[in-house]
């Protein structure tokens, strides 16, 4: 199991956009059919909710990967990879 770390920044992030930003779905089409389809869970439960806002200390499950949602960056190391995932977000229009 791949288990990922994502920086919150602000309240929440919709569960289309994290898989997204992640690289787990390749568009924001697909990430919309693996949550539709029941493949991602939320706290263990089946989250079929595409724009279901995820909040820090939640955990998301997409088949062997795993995301662990904590609050904010905290050390210069997390902002730079906050910032590296905003470039992201960035380039390919989920913000």
């Amino acid at each position: 199991m791949t288990i990922h770390r994502f920086p919150l920044q602000g309240e929440f992030i919709e569960l289309n956009v994290l898989l997204k930003l992640l690289g787990l779905a390749p568009s924001g089409g697909a990430a919309k059919a693996l949550v539709a389809g029941g493949a991602v869970a939320v706290d263990g439960a089946i989250e079929t909710r595409v724009r279901c806002k995820l909040r820090a200390g939640q955990v998301v499950r997409l088949a062997d990967e795993e995301i662990h949602i904590y609050c904010g960056a905290r050390s210069e190391e997390h902002t730079s990879e906050l910032q590296s995932l905003m470039r992201i977000a960035y380039a390919v229009g989920c913000w």
